[in-house]
């Protein structure tokens, strides 16, 4: 059975573009401080979440779906993995990823994939976390993932952790390109 019948949700995990970015330093972890403007695509990759009896599994499709991991190395299974630890509950949802955006481009789809997905799953598993601590799960997945949950115009700073609404942002065109590499 597909995972949006019998109650499953489904979401777009849009492709994020950073219209300014700004590097400010490298923080000892690692990762670079930074200052970005950043919004979202109506366009991207599907992921849609159902019951699954007493298991996790992930189908990848989509014409990108070569490109991505579809076990555990996943963020979409390591979000659902997080969640469900979170919650105190087994980790139980049929999952479908159709890859519409490159991994590795540059687009943040890896993030909002997982965003996507705990997004969907809090709505399946009638969790009701508050946005908070899905923000917090997102940011141990990821520091472009709490941007990809919030999936608004943002000013986003520090590692990607420190997000500011930019409130109403119009529809501008965008192209978006990709090489054929990973370039992210």
């Amino acid at each position: 059975m597909a995972p949006e019948a019998a109650g499953g949700r489904v979401r777009i995990a849009p492709a994020k573009i950073n219209l300014a970015l700004h590097v400010t330093g490298r923080r000892p972890d690692g990762y670079h401080a930074l200052d970005t403007l950043a919004v979202f695509a109506s366009e991207g990759d599907r992921l849609a979440v159902g019951p699954a009896g007493d298991r996790l599994a992930l189908t990848v499709e989509g014409p990108f779906s070569a490109l991505a991991p579809a076990g555990e190395d996943n963020l979409v299974i390591r979000a659902a993995r997080s969640l469900a630890a979170a919650l105190g509950r087994p980790a139980e949802a049929a999952i479908r990823l159709e890859k519409n955006l490159p991994a590795g481009a540059g687009f943040g789809g890896g993030s909002a994939d997982a965003a996507a997905a705990l997004l969907a799953l809090n709505d399946l598993w009638a969790a009701a976390l508050p946005g908070e601590e899905l923000a917090a799960l997102a940011l141990g997945l990821g520091a472009d993932v709490p941007m990809c949950l919030a999936g608004r115009a943002l000013r986003a700073r520090g590692v990607g952790e420190r997000l500011a609404a930019l409130g109403s942002w119009p529809a501008l065109p965008v192209v978006l390109v990709w090489p054929g590499r990973t370039v992210a």
